[in-house]
């Protein structure tokens, strides 16, 4: 049972902050520090400064990143530069972009505050491994602000659409709250939600669910250790974590593929490699760069009916790659891994081209000590062209009910290989622990 609540929650004021989109960012976790010095510059009030603050030379245990956080955190709220909700809310939260093939696309979801939880209880499943590193970090942050700054990304299956039905009645014929177009061009919206029997019904309706960590991992586990410490501490109400919910169901829902590039394999010959592909793989040579964009679409239509990929060599030569005989690839792939995790294409990839063939092994993999990762074709096949790296090798997005396959059989999705596009913002609104007790 999934056990979700409304909260007071802060927003900036739109009367002090002419253009909203100046005081937001994407997830802190893409954000290197080239865009944490822009963002720094943008605005004054930028959330950058409470999500991911600069580190000095000087830092120390009583003045850091984390305690300069809940300075800016304190001083906003002191000078009404973020207002918190007059009541407990949830938040309808709409995004506006361009998917894949460039088409306009909606993204329908709401934001409320999780109960945290263990794993093992079966209620919120994850899909992903995370690191130590970011988990200490991230709480550290906790602690010192008692706040949720960045949103977790959850699913849930609601065929019948009947959270959606709710929420789309409750914001009939309302403009958003807010409405914020960000450096992509995409626009998020915003409507408070304060009617108590629409959020009793989208309660209601969600116990019934479990929850996929769709994106936010870290964020989670560090919500729920963070959980355990104010308990220990004897302090309760700390349990629910800033998450925004969106149905597998919404047509808005894009997963983007992450793309493999390949560099630094020694004596590469690709004789040899198209040799040792076809054992396992149909070989089709289809065109050259210049044919990508139908090569793309030809991808796409082939992956409906099986396993297939994308091969783009110095040569400037195009290769379709087809799994010849499923039965005999399992027999490649780790025998401790579920069922649907073997019918993954990117652990095809992984362990079929990377590993087998070209000596890419797991460790490489995520040291990307012979890989660059991207969502961008054009990008992958430039680094060929250019030299920096030896092969593309192009995949399909994996699909929504790939994930949640996975995550049922209680595993966990390879490196790299969902992407949920688009990110949500940070910023559009702020889950005041302390505030909600």
């Amino acid at each position: 049972m999934a056990d979700i609540v409304p909260f007071i929650g802060l927003r900036y004021n739109q009367n002090k902050i002419a253009n909203p989109a100046s005081v937001m960012t994407p997830p802190y976790d893409v954000i290197n520090e080239k865009a944490q010095a822009r963002y720094y510059a943008e605005n004054p009030a930028n959330i950058i400064r409470l999500e991911l603050g600069l580190i000095f030379p000087d830092d120390d245990d009583k003045n850091n990143r984390y305690s300069r956080a809940k300075k800016y955190l304190d001083k906003w709220l002191e000078d009404e530069c973020l207002l918190p909700e007059s009541k407990p809310s949830l938040y309808v939260y709409q995004q506006e972009f361009k998917d894949n093939q460039g088409r306009k696309a909606i993204r329908n979801g709401f934001i409320c505050g999780l109960k945290v939880e263990e794993y093992a209880q079966g209620n919120i499943l994850p899909h992903e491994e995370t690191l130590s590193k970011p988990k200490t970090d991230r709480l550290k942050l906790m602690h010192a602000t008692q706040s949720n700054f960045s949103s977790i990304f959850g699913l849930y299956s609601d065929s019948e659409k009947l959270v959606d039905n709710t929420l789309a009645q409750a914001i009939a014929d309302r403009r958003p709250d807010m409405e914020i177009i960000d450096e992509a061009q995409e626009i998020h919206r915003i409507w408070v939600i304060t009617d108590e029997r629409s959020i009793t019904k989208v309660q209601e309706a969600i116990k019934a669910k479990q929850i996929f960590i769709a994106d936010g991992h870290h964020r989670y586990e560090t919500a729920l250790q963070y959980s355990k410490d104010m308990k220990e501490a004897g302090q309760s109400g700390y349990d629910y974590v800033l998450t925004t919910l969106v149905n597998l169901y919404d047509e808005g829902l894009v997963v983007f593929p992450t793309h493999r590039v390949v560099k630094g394999i020694r004596n590469l010959d690709l004789v040899k490699l198209k040799t040792d592909l076809g054992q396992l793989f149909d070989i089709e040579e289809y065109g050259t760069k210049d044919d990508l964009p139908g090569f793309m679409n030809e991808l796409a239509r082939r992956g409906k009916r099986k396993h297939v990929f994308g091969l783009y060599t110095s040569e400037n030569t195009l290769y379709l790659l087809s799994v010849k005989n499923m039965n005999q690839a399992k027999r490649h792939l780790p025998k401790d891994r579920s069922d649907a995790w073997k019918k993954l294409d990117v652990a095809l990839l992984d362990n079929l081209i990377l590993a087998d063939v070209l000596g890419i092994d797991e460790s490489n993999r995520k040291n990307q000590d012979s890989l660059s990762y991207t969502r961008d074709e054009a990008w992958a096949i430039a680094k060929v062209d250019e030299g920096s790296h030896q092969l593309a090798l192009l995949l399909n997005p994996t699909r929504v009910e790939e994930v949640v396959a996975v995550a049922q059989a209680g595993d966990k999705m390879p490196q790299k290989s969902t992407y949920f596009y688009p990110k949500l913002m940070t910023g559009v609104v702020i889950n005041p622990l302390f505030m909600n007790l």
